[in-house]
């Protein structure tokens, strides 16, 4: 399920929410295989996250995941729980 497309720079954190369903899981692999393809090859993942106007899509590198974001350039941080898929 992808959300509308956006740019990294009109992402709005105060307007990121929890997803329905916690996904944190299931993206682990995905997660990690973001971070190294951003990491290791300067290659971009799809990252779809809920917001309040609903689901919304970001191609773009992943600088590094902790134990509650995914960080990506600029200082952008998206939680986690927020997530709702990762595609590369």
């Amino acid at each position: 399920m992808l959300g509308e497309l956006i740019e990294k720079e009109s992402i709005d954190v105060s307007e990121i929410i929890a997803a329905d369903q916690n996904h944190i899981e299931e993206l682990k692999d995905k997660l990690s295989g973001a971070q190294r393809l951003g990491n290791e090859f300067k290659s971009k993942a799809d990252i779809t996250f809920n917001t309040k106007f609903g689901p919304k899509t970001v191609n773009t590198t992943v600088w590094s995941v902790t134990e509650k974001y995914i960080q990506l350039k600029n200082g952008i941080h998206i939680p986690l729980t927020s997530l709702i898929d990762i595609a590369f």
